[in-house]
């Protein structure tokens, strides 16, 4: 028969006392439409039935049910349970009871326990205190049912665990049986009841064991079984398994009210390997990313998806003029982009002269603004396709004003000096590819905040001039956190994103110094998603303050290993492994020894093909 009518069908008396038994699954009609229905996918190719479990195929099942409970239940006592990492399921069953019959019952009971307690009085004997406490009980529910402040309840609580075999069987009731033991709630296996007891923890609803136990309102809550938020969409990418359930967090960031997120994790916990994934999944959606890469570690990744990868140095042949316009659309007023793009600008000679005083401010302003001119490029006509003018431009206009001189003195060695070849040139980069990496690991570290400011402006001027669905990666985004022009972009960036189709994601390792930044909070509370894997002890404190983890959170990143730790996303948040396919894990992967070994096996195959 099929399995469902085998799982539907009721024993007669006596069955359940029955020797084991094999039921073979053999249904009558299944070639008769020429098709198989649902039921006959499913099922097993046979059932053996005997006294302690159930074999369904090739795995064992065992259902046992709780016999006894303490006086006392804790809160979330069934939480160890719901969160062991073993393959279960629990059938909870509440039947109400009529309060009416109820207080009857208590009634005969009070009168009873009452008579118990006066017969030792008149023989003369100790007081029993569990007699005293049995009265003071039942007198108390009693009133609290008079009340209607509890209700009375008739609870079955049965469970089936699986294993591939009876002695992984025997193990895995132990553990479960130990916990539950620990807090004096007692279980018995099924014994020759096997069959009802896995129907009975089956989604059917069939209460077969009928082995209850009354229980008010106060204790019954504390078996509440959904205890971990699952943060599984009906679309979006697989970001990893939530640990204390094993189902899969799935979700869309562009479905939140902003797309942005941000990653904390300790140096060789996993973020980049993380975000890596992140951006492979992403793609296959249609997203355009853009990476702001320090240390070259998505070169493989853009080669292995057809993107473009641009190397940012002094020796580069890429190049990004910074004083580069985007194109005005129609909806734009062309003085708003000039003069949005003229501040930017001042915010970049802050960094680049280190720093400015309020009289170079205003020269510097003014400077941008004719230097502007030259080209015929003001807010009053379309300057789309003009020819934007280069910083040896500006330093000649700035030259001649008085008052300049310290600043032509710092300014020359970005036109003349060791650091020319950088950003006097003309732009030569084309980012019209879906994937795009700039990298700045050969840049030198002083000149790392001023290329990363270029870049991230480069690239907002794109993002404003089409809208598409965009993700912007920014690698050790600390890097732009130590300076506060660099940190406001970034933080504008982030506010602004959402208008233009764009999810910013900032990572850092260095969580002190991208939040003791006066723009880190603020980019974090414009963050709906948030990625913190394993931590070190230096900075947990702090975040434990931030996110307000509980104590077993605190000490999870502590404890988690490579692509584990929490993720947050909006009001939910859970404990997440990270998982990759073997291919996804070949592309994105960054440990030094898994590069070495496809190296040379790469080397052998082509030397092999040469042979």
């Amino acid at each position: 028969m099929a399995l469902l009518d085998f799982l539907n069908k009721k024993q007669k008396d006596g069955a359940a006392m029955s020797m084991p038994q094999i039921v073979p699954v053999l249904p009558k009609d299944i070639y008769a439409e020429g098709a198989l229905n649902l039921a006959d996918t499913i099922a097993p190719a046979a059932l053996k039935v005997s006294a302690k479990e159930i074999e369904l195929g090739e795995q064992f099942a065992r259902s046992f049910y709780t016999i006894s409970y303490p006086r006392y239940l804790t809160d979330s006592w069934f939480t160890p349970i719901v969160n062991l990492s073993r393959v279960f399921d629990a059938g909870i069953f509440i039947h109400p009871v009529e309060t009416e019959a109820a207080l009857r019952s208590f009634q005969r009971k009070v009168a009873e326990v009452q008579s118990q307690i006066a017969d030792r009085e008149e023989k003369g004997l100790v007081r029993d205190p569990m007699l005293d406490t049995a009265y003071q009980d039942l007198e108390a529910l009693r009133d609290n049912l008079q009340q209607a402040q509890e209700k009375l309840f008739e609870v079955g609580l049965y469970l089936t665990i699986y294993g591939n075999s009876k002695e992984e069987l025997d193990k895995i009731e132990a553990d479960v049986r130990g916990i539950l033991d620990s807090r004096l709630i007692y279980t018995k296996p099924a014994l020759f009841q096997q069959e009802q007891g896995f129907r009975s923890t089956l989604p059917l609803a069939l209460d077969e064991l009928s082995v209850n136990h009354k229980l008010n309102s106060s204790p019954l809550s504390s078996i509440f079984p959904f205890v971990s938020f699952d943060l599984t969409s009906d679309r979006g990418i697989l970001y990893g398994i939530n640990r204390h359930n094993a189902s899969l967090i799935l979700f869309d960031r562009f479905s939140l009210e902003n797309y942005n997120s941000v990653v904390f994790a300790k140096s060789g916990s996993g973020k980049s390997y993380a975000v890596k994934l992140e951006i492979l999944r992403s793609l296959m959606f249609d997203t355009t990313v853009i990476v702001i890469d320090p240390e070259q570690e998505y070169s493989s990744l853009a080669e292995a998806t057809g993107g473009r990868m641009f190397n940012i140095s002094l020796s580069s042949e890429h190049h990004i003029n910074p004083f580069d316009l985007p194109p005005v659309k129609e909806d734009e007023n062309p003085s708003d982009i000039l003069r949005s793009n003229i501040i930017n600008l001042v915010g970049l000679f802050r960094i680049m002269l280190g720093g400015l005083t309020p009289e170079e401010d205003a020269i510097v302003d003014r400077a941008i603004t004719e230097t502007y001119a030259l080209k015929d490029i003001t807010g009053d006509a379309d300057f789309t396709g003009v020819e934007a003018p280069l910083l040896s431009d500006f330093e000649n206009v700035l030259s001649g004003m008085q008052g300049s001189e310290s600043l032509v003195q710092r300014l020359s060695k970005y036109t003349k000096g060791t650091w020319a070849g950088f950003i006097n040139q003309p732009t030569n980069v084309d980012i019209n590819k879906q994937f795009i990496v700039f990298s700045v690991r050969d840049m030198e570290d002083e000149l790392k905040p001023v290329a990363m400011y270029i870049v991230t402006h480069f690239i907002w001027n794109a993002v404003r001039h089409e809208l598409k669905k965009r993700l912007l990666i920014i690698d050790e985004a600390w890097w732009m956190m130590k300076s506060e022009d660099t940190a406001s972009f970034l933080f504008s960036l982030a506010k602004r994103g959402r208008k233009y189709y764009l999810g910013v994601s900032t990572i850092t390792q260095d969580v002190e110094d991208f939040l003791r930044s006066p723009y880190g909070k603020p980019i974090l509370t414009n963050s709906s998603i948030q990625l913190l894997l394993k931590q070190s002890p230096t900075t947990i404190d702090l975040l434990k303050d931030i996110f307000n983890l509980t104590d077993e959170e605190k000490f999870l990143l502590l404890e988690s290993g490579v692509g584990e730790g929490l993720f947050f996303a909006g009001l939910k948040h859970v404990a997440i492994k990270v998982v990759a396919s073997y291919t996804e894990d070949q592309i994105i992967t960054s440990d030094p020894s898994q590069l070495l070994a496809i190296k040379n096996e790469k080397n052998r195959l082509e030397t092999g093909g040469a042979s």
